[in-house]
């Protein structure tokens, strides 16, 4: 066998283990309440459980016990801070815990506080953006020049809630709380640190494209282009959060080697349409959920968040982004 036909056969058992951990990882994530045994998700994986452990903790640099235990804690401690009537005893049982001394103690030593600690204000001492809060306020002030919610349009309660918001004199963003239908997608997963690395998002769709277009699946407008956000920034290090680049494909589509793909689930959700340059991504995200989202009568809900995005920004005369960003929502 030649070296070329060696290097391919590598890459392809390589995407093959990928395809397989990203099975595992969407079980977790849409599973944390259940019993998440080493069994089952070797099943999932279709590696055996001899070797399932060892194989886990080699691609994602932690063991797959550290994984579920930390997904659990960082979910509880995001719904402490969301649903601040739900107690904390309710949301660790919720997230998969056995009970709320199990649940205390995995939260002390996840964010050296207890949960109620946490729910008060600690949250604000853990926050990544806090570190970097002089270069954050920068950005902020660039985006949202004299921000402020100028006005709201309910109407019939039967139609769906907007809401215009004031960025400066020129601009105003428009939030409208809707119904946004399951999303069927094809993926490429990146685990670690994104935030303004277009670079990577560039390349992670490139990657997806290329696999895409000769299977004739790029029919715009009909094929949606989104990212998908499995992590919260300010709660997951960096080094841990997970992001994947997705276009909407049939259901049923098969997918092979790093291509995986997953449902994205539908329901209530407050889209907010941008148009922003590519450093601007934070600071739209925290005018949607520190500005609008707490007088709106909303909180959000435990679905995935993700950004739809309407552009090719190098066709755009000033290179911007235009872009929903969509949050699952409830009623507060």
């Amino acid at each position: 066998m030649g070296t070329m036909e060696n290097e391919d056969r590598k890459e392809y058992l390589r995407q093959e283990y990928i395809s397989r951990i990203n099975r595992v990882l969407d079980y977790i994530e849409h599973n944390l309440d259940q019993d998440l045994s080493l069994e089952t998700l070797a099943g999932v994986a279709n590696f055996s459980r001899y070797h399932f452990h060892r194989l886990f903790k080699s691609l994602m640099g932690e063991t797959l016990n550290n994984f579920i235990q930390r997904n659990r804690v960082e979910k509880a401690a995001a719904r402490l801070l969301d649903n601040p009537k739900t107690s904390i005893t309710e949301i660790a049982l919720d997230c998969g815990f056995s009970g709320s001394a199990s649940f205390a103690r995995t939260f002390k030593e996840a964010f050296r506080m207890s949960a109620s600690e946490w729910r008060a204000g600690g949250h604000l001492r853990h926050s990544k953006i806090r570190q970097t809060k002089s270069k954050y306020d920068q950005l902020i002030g660039k985006i949202c020049k004299d921000f402020a919610i100028d006005s709201f349009y309910i109407g019939d309660r039967t139609q769906n809630p907007i809401w215009r918001i004031k960025m400066n004199e020129q601009e105003q963003i428009q939030v409208e709380v809707k119904e946004m239908p399951e999303l069927n997608v094809a993926y490429v997963r990146h685990i670690g640190p994104y935030q303004g690395d277009s670079e990577l998002f560039e390349s992670l769709f490139d990657k997806l494209m290329k696999w895409a277009g000769p299977r004739g699946l790029l029919r715009f407008p009909e094929t949606q282009v989104l990212t998908v956000y499995h992590d919260d920034p300010k709660i997951t290090d960096e080094g841990k959060l997970r992001t994947s680049a997705c276009i909407t494909v049939p259901k049923g589509t098969p997918t092979d080697g790093e291509i995986s793909s997953m449902a994205v689930p539908g329901g209530k959700f407050a889209v907010a349409s941008f148009e922003i340059a590519a450093d601007e991504y934070e600071a739209a995200w925290d005018m949607l959920m520190g500005g609008w989202m707490p007088e709106s009568g909303y909180q959000p809900d435990d679905r995935l968040c993700y950004e739809l995005n309407h552009n090719d920004p190098k066709e755009h005369p000033e290179h911007k982004h235009i872009v929903d960003i969509c949050v699952p929502v409830r009623p507060l």
